[in-house]
């Protein structure tokens, strides 16, 4: 049984669900990792705790998407939580590390109990699709966008990389965003926009923090932490997975298996893992694989890369500083151009709902937050209110 299963896998992995594996994490640490060390910064860790941080979030990633991803055989891909450590970096000031972590793990408890009890899959499952995808298109739509503001500032590397995509979608659809990254490697080497002097490739290693808890810190900052990744984070994640055609997996085993990888690798670093949304949509769309049941394969590719990223640590985060950022926005916006597209066609085929999803998207696309919570939760919460007005009026 076990040989069947290892050579389905081989057969359904190809060269475009790995590269889309692989854009998922470039996007996923290029685009906050600096928010991350921010946050360790803040809660007084040293540099080789520092480090420890990113091997315990890349452990924890890779094993959680290689684990969901071929369990369900869908692509789901994991990531910590970037609002989460915004409100770290501001809010841990004067707390100890120690009081950090004991933070950390109430609020990895407080979502594994959330899992567990299936409260908030019972939520989602009131949330129409059209809505969910309004909310995703919402959210991808910046990066969309990106890749034009930074053909502006960077016109020769992303317009390399644009001409590379519209070629690769014409003659080759299935290899696109693979030739994107190789053009936008490419050019920016002889651009000489890559930075790598200072690259020294070491291993991480994890370094435990006996926890400390702090009843203020833990109220001030671990209920905070476990809120905002919820709405943040958790929320626009299983908007990704059915927006994507993915309505059949199981959302509370997964918020579960967060908290609990949350709760065992807190003490190393590991201050909070959720569902992806935006790095997730890489890997769920057509890009990484024209057959749906195929894609799980760029989920564990995703997984891969993510072990791969902790294992280095320090490295791996010299490597993704050292590239240009316009590089970054042109892999993320032209590899989500499809999900963009289908999460728009979500949105708006039911009339009925139509006028709910656009109030949605608009509210999710502007960006606006409220109580230190983002713009997709409200961006959710004012569709749904309008859904359910327009309901009763009709």
């Amino acid at each position: 049984m076990e040989q069947i299963a290892q050579r389905s896998l081989f057969a359904d992995t190809t060269l475009s669900a790995i590269s889309a594996g692989f854009a998922a994490v470039l996007v996923g640490f290029a685009s906050s990792v600096a928010i991350v060390l921010q946050a360790a910064n803040a809660a007084g860790a040293s540099e080789a705790q520092m480090v420890s941080w990113i091997g315990a979030l890349g452990l924890g990633m890779g094993l959680t998407c290689i684990g969901f991803s071929w369990y369900y055989r869908a692509p789901v891909v994991t990531a910590w939580s970037t609002p989460g450590a915004a409100l770290l970096a501001t809010s841990l000031s004067g707390a100890s590390l120690p009081e950090a972590v004991g933070a950390f793990l109430f609020s990895a408890l407080l979502t594994l109990l959330l899992g567990i009890s299936g409260a908030f899959e019972r939520i989602m499952a009131r949330v129409p699709l059209p809505i969910a995808s309004a909310m995703l298109a919402g959210i991808l739509l910046q990066f969309g966008l990106s890749v034009f503001t930074s053909l502006q500032a960077s016109p020769m590397l992303v317009g390399i990389m644009l001409a590379t995509y519209l070629v690769g979608r014409r003659w080759l659809p299935r290899y696109g965003i693979i030739l994107v990254l190789v053009a936008g490697f490419a050019a920016s080497w002889l651009l000489g926009e890559i930075h790598s002097e200072q690259l020294d490739w070491s291993l991480a290693r994890l370094q435990w923090v006996m926890p400390e808890f702090n009843v203020p810190v833990l109220l001030g900052v671990g209920l905070p932490l476990f809120i905002v990744t919820m709405t943040s984070q958790n929320i626009p994640g299983v908007a990704t997975l059915r927006a994507s055609g993915y309505p059949r997996v199981p959302v509370s085993p997964l918020v579960a298996g967060t908290g609990l990888t949350s709760l065992l690798l807190a003490p190393f670093g590991g201050f909070a893992f959720n569902l992806a949304a935006i790095s997730a949509a890489i890997c769920t769309g057509p890009e990484a694989h024209p057959d749906p049941a195929r894609r799980y394969t760029a989920g564990i590719a995703a997984g891969i890369f993510y072990l791969l990223a902790g294992l280095f640590g320090a490295s791996v985060v010299a490597l993704f500083a050292a590239l240009p950022a316009a590089m970054i926005a042109g892999v993320a916006g032209l590899a989500l151009v499809g999900v963009i597209g289908s999460s728009l066609a979500g949105a708006t085929a039911d009339a009925d709902s139509r006028e709910s999803a656009l109030i949605t998207l608009l509210i999710t696309a502007s960006g606006v937050s409220f109580l230190g919570i983002g713009a997709a939760f409200w961006g959710l919460a004012g569709g749904l209110t309008c859904h359910w007005l327009l309901a009763k009026r009709g």
